[in-house]
């Protein structure tokens, strides 16, 4: 893995939690991570949602599952993320 001397002079890594979206690309998937803010005017909190592409190595996950996303270096034209790991996976009846 990564030692604690390479990670103090990479700094603190950003980590977020979402669903898998997509699956379709080649070592890659689609991650939307929900967040709730509050309305500027009525204070409710508010959904909002944003999509991350993810690389994903051995095209494990699935739709569905839940993951850990965590920033890395730019490893595409889109792609910042990648999966760390898998949290749950929905059950299939």
């Amino acid at each position: 893995m990564i030692s604690e001397k390479a990670m103090e002079s990479r700094g603190i890594r950003k980590n977020k939690v979402g669903t898998v979206v997509s699956d379709r690309m080649d070592k890659t998937v689609v991650v939307r991570v929900e967040r709730l803010v509050p309305h500027p005017v009525y204070k409710k909190y508010v959904k909002r949602r944003t999509t991350y592409k993810a690389h994903d190595e051995k095209n494990e996950y699935r739709i569905g599952d839940r993951v850990e996303i965590v920033e890395t270096r730019p490893l595409s034209k889109e792609k910042r993320w990648r999966v760390s790991r898998l949290i749950e996976r929905p059950v299939v009846r």
